[in-house]
């Protein structure tokens, strides 16, 4: 059974920092594409940032120079360290593991709510 879990979401004044994690079991962690993604209730879902099995990264231009994603294959972990946070920043942040390859092996974490105000 497939398992993401995030952890290290809560509320911070904006200019704080977060770290979020995702914890996955059930996959063999080390080939997938581990994204995160934000999502407002009612609201589409948007790409957050990942990481490829070779550790190349890509970014929102929203958060670009802001967020760093990275990954423990070895602890079957990805992170996202969240810096300058800022109120338009508050949504669900879910992971999302994808493996390059196969299609249909794609699974989604429950998600963890990141509050930003004063």
């Amino acid at each position: 059974q497939v398992q993401l879990v995030e952890s290290g979401g809560g509320l911070v004044q904006p200019g704080g920092s977060l770290r979020l994690s995702c914890a996955a079991s059930g996959i063999f962690f080390s080939f997938y594409t581990m994204s995160w993604y934000r999502q407002l209730p009612g609201k589409q879902r948007e790409f957050v940032a990942s990481i490829t099995s070779g550790a190349s990264t890509n970014y929102a231009d929203s958060v670009k120079g802001r967020f760093t994603i990275s990954r423990d294959n070895a602890e079957n972990t990805v992170y996202l360290q969240m810096n300058d946070l800022k109120p338009e920043d508050t949504f669900v942040y879910s992971c999302n593991a994808n493996h390059p390859r196969l299609v249909g092996y794609n699974y989604w974490g429950q998600g963890t709510q990141v509050t930003v105000s004063s």
